[in-house]
């Protein structure tokens, strides 16, 4: 009689990347659903073109690397990528673009550099760092925040439905949106502009309807969303919490202390956390488990380093927001700082130190 003989090891482990790729998405749902309420179907359209392209594109590197396509495409991780990506872009952005980011995401940033777990730099970061670099004038046209209209064949601005929104991504629209009527500035970038143009900076939130009264600063209420979904990540056990309190913590306080020099000159900590993609980045981008430091000391060096380019970048840079910049920058910054920050090993201290010292050397040993 044979009896079935079991082998180490003998339990596993719950986090495999199917499961943490899982629950990111889970925590992905509330602020998406947050945005594309105030933004409307193109946000929706957004992901799920970004995660078509991202899918097909992943498979296509996999057949071409002779890889097995099903069990890569089902840990979710291109899904995630192309998802993250999709929310960094205007809606009703045109679809190309859309292809255009996710092609060097996944092809160029991952697989040329061996595909998931050797890729030394945030995929999704990558993608949008060459759109905002070649295509500055399409990821500009953010549409006004519960406005999403096109005009009509009568010169009259009309709501953008579901089908109306794909025509205009696909480009195959009746007549195209008139982009100065439905388009505003983002928060961060109206505030640049301002105080660049030497306005105080009280007298641009003012000015702002969107920034003056909290029921209708939609970029608030988005950072709201997303950090539930940052926070139920760090229940779960999916990321840890020193990248994204070292992130918000180090922008809080070097914004802070410009403020307090000057705030006529500088913006608040509350514009610059719960504006852009610092929450996104702060829970969501900075925390990907390939690109950002893995050792404790490192994770709090490497978020903080985050924190400190976004302000410096938002401040004195050319682009509004920094996130993908100051992530790309910190990702090469990675094999430093886990090489000086490796934590001491077990067993291995003072104490041992102090006992080798004791014992008498080859030389007293012959002696004796």
């Amino acid at each position: 009689m044979k009896f079935k003989t079991n082998t180490s090891p003998f339990f596993s482990s719950e986090n495999n990347v199917r499961s943490v790729m899982l629950q990111v998405l889970i925590a992905l749902i509330p602020g998406t659903l947050v945005v594309a309420y105030f933004y409307g179907w193109g946000i929706l359209i957004n992901v799920a073109l970004s995660v078509f392209f991202a899918l097909a594109l992943e498979a296509l590197a996999l057949i071409l690397r002779k890889r097995p396509v099903l069990p890569f495409l089902g840990d979710f991780s291109a899904l995630i990528t192309g998802w993250l990506l999709a929310l960094a872009l205007p809606p009703l952005i045109p679809w190309w673009v859309i292809f255009v980011g996710v092609f060097f995401a996944i092809i160029v940033a991952k697989h040329l550099y061996g595909g998931l777990g050797y890729n030394p730099f945030n995929p999704a970061m990558v993608g949008f760092a060459v759109l905002i670099i070649s295509f500055p004038l399409e990821l500009t046209q953010w549409i006004q925040a519960g406005h999403i209209s096109a005009i009509s064949t009568l010169n009259q601005i009309q709501p953008l439905g579901f089908l109306e929104s794909i025509k205009s991504v696909l480009g195959i629209a009746a007549s195209a949106p008139d982009w100065d009527a439905i388009t505003m500035a983002t928060p961060l970038d109206a505030v640049k502009t301002g105080l660049r143009a030497g306005t105080p900076y009280s007298d641009i939130i003012s000015q702002s309807p969107y920034l003056a009264k909290t029921p209708s600063n939609t970029w608030l209420w988005s950072g709201l969303a997303f950090t539930l979904g940052g926070l139920w990540l760090l229940y779960k056990k999916v990321i840890h919490w020193q990248i994204p309190v070292a992130l918000i913590t180090s922008l809080i306080i070097i914004s802070g202390l410009f403020h307090l020099f000057s705030s006529d000159t500088y913006a608040t900590p509350l514009l610059h956390v719960f504006s852009g993609a610092t929450i996104l980045a702060a829970f969501f981008i900075a925390t990907d488990p390939v690109s950002a430091s893995t050792t404790p000391t490192g994770k709090i060096l490497y978020g903080a380093g985050i924190g400190l380019l976004i302000y410096i970048i938002r401040t004195w840079g050319n682009y509004p927001d920094a996130v993908a910049f100051a992530v790309l920058i910190m990702n090469m910054a990675v094999p430093t700082i886990d090489y000086y920050t490796q934590p001491r090993t077990f067993g291995y201290g003072s104490a041992i130190r102090k006992s080798h010292s004791k014992q008498p050397s080859t030389k007293e040993e012959n002696k004796s």
